[in-house]
């Protein structure tokens, strides 16, 4: 490399170095809910009910004591299809801040010919051999590439934390189904009681027929009765077979009802903290993915802005090239080299350049009110099961009782229709109130074990050990 070239790449790297403008920072977390509420307040404790006293929590799987409910998340989150697919979105997030920030580097590039000539011919290129290193370089005079990178880094974020909620809502999602399932096993096995029980009525009114204490309409009444039960298992039988169907999907297996439901629902927890609002905001994955989503956004305006300004591209190489042509020159000299730089100004394109920063900014708009939405979404989502998960427990109390009351009340029934003193019509109601009762309990207590495990989703607990998904920090 001759001086004059080497100084002019040492004037032109000194120059970009001084003249490159530090980026603007998006705006912190707390600037970004302000601008997206527009006013609406973030209350200091929820509103449903009185809350409970502590830090949210994590690993709330275990809070249900189900070995065989922890193995069946653990399988969901190893082969569900649907968190598969997150997770190869956010291996290529990962691989798109790569490339970002790989546009900051010098690029290098190694050259290489050879050749043999033979004949007369006039192709130069084919006795020509040797070997040329370039390297190439753009100064981010305007921070054009920084906030590319940034963008990046913070779509990256983004996608970590919606593969961190995926997983939450996937382990929730099994917890729901596993639940349903259990429950309508054990409406099928309510529902084959009260058939039996019918039965057995049947036969106590064909019996009272043939000793002639009875009638052909109780016969009749009793069949009808019957019919109606096995009609009921029926309908029990396909909605066990659909929820088993359901998880099996969930877990990446064949749906051929081969699961087997728990014998009986888990025991309720106990109260669980839920902290404050401001605590779920700053936690759930969800939230924060759509918080980096602004900050991208406002790094591509960024990004949009600087591009409307010059840029320059500095080049260096050394060669050392053989060929009988080229060594004939008299000026010709191995190795060789030498280094410059390209200017690239936009004089006019049009309008692209400012309608791209409009583009950006508008995206900013919509990533901002989409946070807002998030933001409220979850709020009520957390008061929801607040007030539900509140009801749901007066309701088990209640309908546990209504349980009690109409099975004795059965019991009483039955034994006075077999002494004579009670016909059947009154016996077969209050099988279907006895029905009805324990079909309630068992729906009133799996949807509170649902709405549990919707509160620890929506506070943002994770059912084990959560991923980071910090927001990153500007470069």
């Amino acid at each position: 490399m001759d001086t004059s070239a080497r100084h002019v790449f040492v004037a032109s790297a000194v120059l970009a170095v001084l003249a490159g403008c530090a980026v603007t920072a998006p705006p912190p977390a707390e600037e970004i809910r302000k601008d997206a509420l527009q006013g609406t307040e973030i209350r200091a404790s929820w509103s449903a009910v009185a809350p409970q006293a502590g830090a949210i929590s994590d690993n709330w799987l275990g809070s249900f004591n189900d070995p065989q409910l922890d193995e069946l998340v653990d399988e969901a989150i190893a082969r569900n299809p649907d968190l598969r697919a997150t997770a190869a979105r956010m291996e290529q997030s990962a691989a798109y801040a790569q490339i970002a920030r790989a546009a900051l580097l010098p690029a290098i590039n190694l050259l290489g010919t050879g050749g043999l000539k033979v004949g007369g011919g006039s192709d130069l290129t084919s006795a020509l051999q040797g070997v040329m290193l370039g390297i190439s370089w753009e100064p981010d005079l305007w921070g054009r590439l920084r906030y590319g990178r940034n963008a990046a880094d913070a779509t990256y974020a983004s996608a970590r934390a919606d593969y961190e909620f995926a997983r939450q809502s996937m382990a929730a999602q099994v917890a729901r189904s596993w639940f349903m399932a259990t429950e309508t096993k054990l409406q099928l096995a309510a529902t084959e009681s009260m058939a039996q029980s019918s039965r057995e009525l049947l036969r106590l009114a064909e019996d009272r027929q043939k000793v002639g204490v009875g009638s052909q309409k109780d016969v009749a009444l009793a069949r009808a009765t019957l019919g109606t039960f096995e009609d009921a298992v029926q309908q029990s039988r396909l909605a066990h077979e659909q929820a088993l169907r359901s998880l099996e999907v969930l877990l990446g297996r064949y749906p051929a009802t081969e699961l087997q439901a728990a014998p009986a629902l888990p025991a309720f927890p106990g109260p669980i903290p839920v902290g404050m609002p401001l605590d779920m905001l700053e936690r759930r994955p969800d939230i924060i993915a759509a918080e980096r989503r602004v900050a991208a956004a406002f790094d591509r305006v960024g990004e949009a802005k600087a591009a409307r300004l010059p840029s320059i591209r500095l080049n260096a190489s050394v060669s050392a090239l053989e060929s009988d042509v080229i060594e004939l020159q008299e000026d010709f000299d191995n190795p060789s080299g030498g280094a410059g730089a390209t200017l690239f100004a936009p004089l006019y394109t049009g309008g692209a350049l400012t309608a791209q920063v409009s583009v950006r900014t508008a995206e900013q708009k919509e990533a901002l009110a989409r946070y807002a939405s998030q933001v409220l979404r979850g709020i009520n989502e957390v008061e929801n099961s607040l007030a539900a998960s509140q009801i749901l427990a007066e309701r088990v109390q209640l309908l546990g009782q209504v349980v009690a009351d109409q099975e004795k009340t059965l019991e009483y029934d039955q034994s006075a229709y077999r002494i004579g003193r009670q016909d059947l019509r009154s016996v077969q109601q209050q099988q279907q109130q006895v029905q009805s009762a324990r079909m309630a309990l068992l729906r009133v207590q799996s949807e509170q074990l649902i709405q549990r495990v919707n509160l620890h989703l929506a506070l943002g607990g994770s059912f084990a050990e959560p991923m980071t998904v910090a927001s990153t920090e500007p470069q």
